[in-house]
């Protein structure tokens, strides 16, 4: 095997959201927009997936919600009980499914009360749950309601997220680190969550209330109604920000098909007065038909893309006694702030109902009970009919083409997107491959926010100091032989990317393997056992997301899998540990197309991304744990665990190490054991090691990985 490795050219195209991921961390963020204003927006319907295409052939796909009288789901349509219609005229469905989606618990040892993340990512399931975008609006969170938005969206987390989900955040304003590309961790979702910060402009009410008291004195008059609001300006741009950001993410959901895709925007709702008579809708050019503008655009992306927006007023149950302002000093007519106060309330509260209702979602408003309201949410994406036809036309018109849905059973009520905004002009050309870059194939592989499932893969990743700053990363990713082609001829190309929390690609590469000369015996055994690529990259202290993608392009087949990576600020950190490597006798004689040099030495065969051993198999591990007190003479305490599923310890082996030990430039000790699977019961078990300075009380470090003993030998 050969092998050739060049540098990804044009991939920050394919990162986070794709474009919109560099966008939700570069635009200003803001809020939704209200339904008072849909007047104009309502001219323009919504709520449905665009056309997609399938072998050269342009589809229009449908996701169809059918209950009964009592709002449960109906499982035994077929094909022929539903008729649809596109601007008046019967269509025949061409495609047809019931989606009927479980939700996973995560899995955790019993003796643990939270899962352990997996060390290893994998396709060798093909993606089958839910995906969401949770947009946190914090333009248009009260300062005063953070904490509540808070507890909203972690309680979707926590309690209504599937092991089988996936989901991102993405904030309206906040740190460059606050929002978080697709993972179904909820340990980074939570903590994505808890950079919300609400930073909401104050009441336009209460700021006209203050103009007036600051230029009139408390005058005999009272409130002038249309007296400005200082903050008009940035009231709007907050608002388009909002907007925005809603039809980017939407505009990008359009590449993922086949499933539902919704939008949970956390969100008080657009604070700008539309009905403003100096700011009027429906004069071109004017603050509010700007808005109104953005309104559609937002709503249009959502029903070209197939997207459902569901709006989550934190507030919950709110009357004018949640939001008033004492007035007692103010100006002699205090009821007209309280009606201010009470069209701010309606508005924002109808802006969030807008963009649900027009684009087949939920509109969350007015309710305490978020328990029920998750569970509606989740119930919309977890059962559904998806039918798709060929459109009448295929021109890029531009127009608005309405879909009719009937079930020609009585009693089934069914709720679907109202139609699609064809595109206009001319439709964009796709992006030429690069001669020395990575093929179409892999770039779409590694723009999928859904693992690509065609090629099985299995990847491990772990950080060891490196060249400061930086640490030196090792990528460990297997493949299944018998989705391999492997003919004399055959090119395996493989490609990584590193993308930091700003949508930043910060390393990448594309490799070509090259099966020449490929021995009969090496070949057998690759079918047999698989194939193994490692790669080292150097990145600095951080939170990523690894893309990893596969193409065999003798056979066509393509696999991808994406890994959330945490690197530790190894110079800095007083005591740490790197990432840690297994090898087994039963896994380690897998082939590889390469050996990492590092750790070659340190363990009897090569890293495995396997955590499933055979019983009587034994599991060799290393790992580097880095002191920087060593100018400090003192010990450090090293203790390597297997425990089961029941908390019982099945394996247990100490070490003592000292600080004089350390040499060389890394400044730290490397640690190996040995750990025999002898005469285990089958199940689940947590392989734990630990390192512990006696410099300090609270000095330590540590790993843990999930494995899996199986019931059967290799």
């Amino acid at each position: 095997m050969q092998g050739g490795s060049t540098r990804p050219q044009g991939l920050s195209r394919f990162t986070g959201f794709g474009v919109p991921s560099r966008i939700v961390l570069a635009l200003a963020f803001v809020g939704a927009v209200g339904a008072a204003w849909l007047a104009a927006a309502a001219q323009a319907p919504a709520g449905q997936q665009p056309p997609t295409f399938k072998s050269a052939v342009e589809y229009v796909e449908v996701d169809i919600i059918a209950t009964n009288q009592q709002g449960q789901f109906v499982r035994d349509l077929t094909k022929d009980d539903f008729q649809v219609s596109e601007d008046g005229k019967r269509q025949s469905i061409a495609n047809f499914s019931l989606i009927d989606i479980p939700i996973e618990k995560f899995e955790r040892p019993l003796f643990e009360t939270q899962p352990i993340e997996p060390d290893v990512r994998t396709n060798a399931r093909p993606f089958e749950g839910r995906i969401y975008v949770m947009v946190i609006d914090d333009l248009h969170l009260d300062p005063l309601h953070t904490q509540r938005a808070k507890a909203a969206a972690r309680q979707f987390i926590q309690q209504r997220l599937g092991s089988n989900d996936l989901m991102a955040i993405a904030h309206t304003r906040g740190p460059d680190d606050a929002s978080q590309e697709f993972t179904n961790s909820k340990r980074l979702l939570l903590a994505a969550v808890d950079r919300t910060i609400g930073s909401q402009l104050e009441s336009a009410t209460v700021v006209r209330n203050q103009n007036a008291i600051a230029s009139s004195g408390i005058s005999a008059q009272g409130i002038a109604p249309n007296m400005d609001d200082t903050q008009d300006l940035e009231r709007a741009s907050n608002a388009e920000t909002t907007l925005r950001l809603l039809r980017d993410i939407s505009n990008w959901f359009s590449t993922v098909r086949g499933r539902k895709k919704s939008i949970l925007l956390v969100s008080e709702g657009i604070d700008y007065d539309i009905t403003n008579l100096m700011e009027r809708a429906d004069q071109p050019g004017s603050r509010a038909s700007v808005i109104l503008d953005s309104t559609r655009e937002a709503i249009d992306a959502a029903m070209r893309s197939n997207v459902s927006i569901y709006g989550i007023d934190p507030r919950g149950l709110t009357g004018i006694d949640d939001i008033a302002v004492d007035y007692a000093n103010g100006p002699n007519d205090p009821d007209i702030g309280q009606r201010g106060l009470q069209k701010e309330l309606f508005l924002s509260t109808e802006s969030l109902r807008t963009l649900s209702e027009e684009t087949g979602g939920r509109a969350i408003v007015q309710r305490n009970d978020l328990v029920n309201a998750y569970d509606e949410i989740v119930a919309d994406n977890s059962s559904y009919y998806v039918l798709a036809y060929v459109p009448p036309s295929d021109k890029r018109d531009g127009k608005f083409h309405k879909i009719d849905v009937h079930v020609n059973r009585p009693g089934v009520v069914t709720r679907a997107r109202r139609g699609y905004l064809s595109p206009k002009g001319k439709a964009p050309a796709a992006p030429a491959a690069s001669p020395t870059g990575p093929s179409s194939d892999i770039r779409d592989a590694l723009a999928s926010p859904l693992p690509v499932s065609g090629l099985t893969m299995s990847t491990s990743i772990a950080p060891f100091k490196g060249t400061a700053p930086n640490a030196s990363v090792l990528v460990t990713t297997e493949l299944r032989g018998r989705d391999l082609n492997l003919l004399p001829n055959d090119i395996l190309e493989f490609s990584y990317v590193a993308v930091d929390v700003k949508g930043k690609v910060r390393a990448g590469s594309n490799d070509q393997i090259k099966m020449t000369a490929l021995k009969a015996e090496t070949k057998t055994k690759i079918e047999q056992s698989g194939l193994r690529v490692f790669n080292r990259v150097d990145l600095p202290p951080g939170r990523y997301q690894m893309r990893i993608a596969t193409h065999d392009q003798g056979g066509g087949a393509v696999g991808s899998v994406a890994y959330d990576l945490e690197v530790p600020d190894f110079y800095k950190l007083p005591f740490s540990m790197s990432g840690l490597t297994l090898t087994s006798l039963s896994t380690g004689s897998m082939v590889a197309a390469k050996v990492d040099e590092q750790l070659k030495e340190v363990l009897p065969a090569p890293p495995v991304a396997e955590r499933a051993f055979p019983p009587n198999d034994e599991i060799a591990l290393f790992a580097e744990v880095y002191d920087n007190q060593a100018a400090t003479p003192h010990k450090v305490d090293f203790t390597t665990t297997l425990t089961s599923d029941t908390g019982t310890v099945v394996y247990k082996v100490d070490e003592e190490r000292s600080s004089t030990d350390i040499a060389g430039p890394r400044g730290g000790y490397g640690y190996t054991a040995r750990v025999p699977l002898t005469d285990l019961e089958p199940g689940l078990y947590v392989l734990s090691v630990q390192a512990r300075s006696r410099i300090g009380r609270d000095v330590g470090a540590g790993r843990q990985v999930q494995i899996t003993v199986t019931a059967a030998s290799r």
